[in-house]
């Protein structure tokens, strides 16, 4: 056979190659487009190309043990003490500046000259607690590297763009509490004082998006954003930072810290007023006590809202989180906590109620109290009554099923959030006699407007009643919705009621000014069971909220595999939540202690009833 005259060799070898290179290609661009695929937002569900460290794997989260140290309850420890600190830090500054302001606008130079007083004692406070949130805040990164080291490596790789941010904000708000407090006498002429508010108001801004960093980890730890099912973190901040429950952990949280503040002003204004050996300061103490459960309650009264809130979230993100919290192994509790949030409403009721003793003409009101205990311990008892329990497999044989055939068909959370909607009316009302009770109006409209503001409350109760009741009817995914206009139908009967009770106490006959001090020791001993029930609270829920995650350090993505690790029971978390109560209110005690040293008495004159708060116009709150 002739031979063809072109070497055909390097045609095919050449041919060969391009194939090869080809589908090589096809080949890589599989596995680029497949691992582009992987890099999916765990929570959007938007491509992305990774920018962090995966998640540590499971061999690296066995933790080493310190002999019998248990590391988690040490972590726990350490950490809520650092959260109930930060959050009086955070509180503190805002009860300065609120007071601070009402001093400027009130045309009584003794009421101002008390706020101002008063403004200044909290920010020296704030100060020494910012400094022991300081220590404790390091202790606790320190416990962390150590004890948990492939947590803290992955979260610091997940989240180091946010580092510096957070460092210049804390120095931020640390340089300007330090100017506030300092500031604070070469201020004070009226020239500077709205100068001097305004550093205040800084210093509160400041302290706030301290708060939202710092949620933004436990947001992430609950619900991961920004990262792929790797955990690794995928560039985009604003989705690491705005995972599925970080809006409303910064309300919850942020309420939280004033009602965690608040309380331990409140037992202090108690412990003062119990040690008092004169009546001028019985009764300055008495007035700060008033004032601070006035801050603190309007902190509370959205709370459930903000709860539900983050608890609907929880089930928008994962149902089977939602579930273990509500309906598994934290089931009792949420019936605890419930109990807890009905005794501050009962004890707010009460506080109110015993401080008729003060004003003269308070007895007229007396009659209606036993009504409105028996609507309190009513919505108590419906707000207290669980869905589901957590049961063994013969309890849930005996009943036929995993609800109780009939508290089961009463604790559905339309009916709890009407039973809570109809307390904070309850107190509404009490606060609206409390306002009246030494005054007698004297507008020609005054049938007219208690006709008004009966049938507003009337009307209110019975929409909320309504909505509870319809919400059996419904199935479960539209039951949830009730709560909106529950919410909306209380905030109106709060919001109108105040302002026709406002505009009908203008010109009223005062029998009599509030007599501050006189308030029965009962009555200061609730105050002071309440500022425990309020700091308990505060404990108890974040150690549900952190538990929901039971194994994990993030959830889905990371988990503690150490043999010892647990989650605790209601025992063990009653005693824990306790102990780290008892420890804070000591060291805030003995802050105030401290603050006190070398002082002057609180009160140099008597305490009259022009010099006390009204927290409504002086034209219509004379007393």
């Amino acid at each position: 056979m002739r031979r063809s005259p072109y070497n055909t060799d390097w045609i095919r070898r050449g041919t060969a190659v391009v194939l090869c290179l080809l589908v090589g290609g096809m080949l890589w661009g599989m596995q680029t487009a497949s691992f582009a695929d992987d890099a999916v937002d765990h929570y959007y569900k938007i491509p992305g190309v990774p920018a962090g460290p995966a998640a540590p794997a499971p061999e690296e989260t066995v933790y080493q043990r310190y002999g019998s140290l248990d590391n988690r309850l040490l972590v726990w420890f350490v950490t809520q003490q650092h959260t109930y600190f930060g959050g009086f830090v955070l509180a503190l500054p805002l009860f300065c500046a609120l007071l601070e302001f009402l001093g400027l606008r009130t045309k009584k130079p003794a009421l101002a000259l008390r706020y101002d007083g008063l403004a200044r004692d909290l920010a020296k406070v704030a100060l020494l607690a910012l400094s022991v949130t300081a220590v404790v805040g390091s202790l606790m990164l320190a416990l962390f590297i150590t004890l948990y080291p492939s947590f803290m490596k992955y979260m610091g790789g997940t989240f180091k763009s946010f580092m510096p941010v957070y460092a210049v904000v804390f120095v931020g708000e640390s340089l300007l509490l330090l100017a506030y407090y300092y500031s604070w006498n070469r201020m004070a002429e009226p020239a500077l004082k709205w100068v001097h508010a305004a550093i205040g108001i800084l210093t509160n801004v400041f302290g706030t998006a301290l708060l939202l960093l710092a949620n933004a980890w436990a947001a992430f730890m609950m619900a991961p954003a920004g990262v792929d099912a790797q955990g690794r973190f995928l560039g985009n901040g604003w989705h690491l930072l705005h995972s599925a429950l970080w809006n409303p952990l910064n309300v919850h949280r942020f309420l939280a810290d004033i009602m965690s503040g608040g309380a331990v002003v409140l037992a202090y204004a108690c412990y003062r007023f119990f040690t008092s050996k004169t009546a001028e300061e019985r009764a300055y103490f008495d007035w700060v006590g008033y004032v601070f459960l006035f801050v603190t309650v309007c902190a509370l009264l959205p709370m459930p809202i903000a709860g539900y809130w983050l608890m609907r979230s929880v089930y928008a993100f994962r149902q089977s989180m939602g579930v273990t919290m509500m309906g598994g192994l934290l089931t009792w509790l949420f019936v605890v906590q419930a109990l807890l949030i009905g005794a501050l409403f009962l004890g707010i009721n009460y506080y109110l109620w015993q401080s008729m003793a003060r004003i003269r003409g308070g007895e007229r009101y007396q009659p209606y109290y036993q009504a409105l205990l028996i609507v309190l311990t009513l919505a108590v008892s419906i707000w207290l009554t669980p869905h589901t329990v957590l049961m063994s497999p013969s309890e849930v044989k005996a009943m036929g099923g995993a609800q109780h055939p009939v508290v089961g068909n009463y604790g559905v959370m339309s009916a709890k959030n009407g039973a809570v909607n109809v307390m904070i009316l309850v107190t509404t009302l009490s606060y609206l006699f409390y306002r009246r009770a030494n005054r007698t109006m004297t507008v020609s409209w005054v049938s007219a407007g208690n006709l008004a503001i009966g049938a507003l409350f009337a009307v209110g109760l019975l929409n909320v009643v309504w909505l509870s009741v319809y919400g059996f009817y419904l199935p479960a995914k539209l039951r949830v919705g009730l709560s909106s206009p529950q919410a909306m139908t209380t905030l109106t009967v709060i919001v109108v009621s105040l302002l026709i009770n406002r505009a009908m106490l203008k010109g009223a006959v005062v029998h009599g000014p509030v007599q501050w001090g006189k308030i029965p020791l009962r009555g200061m001993i609730g105050l002071f069971g309440l500022a425990a029930a309020f700091s308990w609270v505060m404990g108890l829920m974040g150690y549900i909220r952190s538990s929901g995650r039971l194994s994990w350090h993030v959830n889905e993505l990371m988990a503690d595999v150490s043999p010892w690790s647990f989650t605790p029971n209601l025992e063990f978390a009653a005693k824990m939540v306790t102990l780290n109560m008892v420890v804070f209110w000591g060291a805030v005690l003995t802050l105030f202690w401290l603050c006190q040293r070398g002082q002057q008495p609180v009160m140099g004159e008597e305490f009259h009833e022009e010099s006390a708060p009204v927290l409504e116009p002086a034209s219509s709150q004379e007393g």
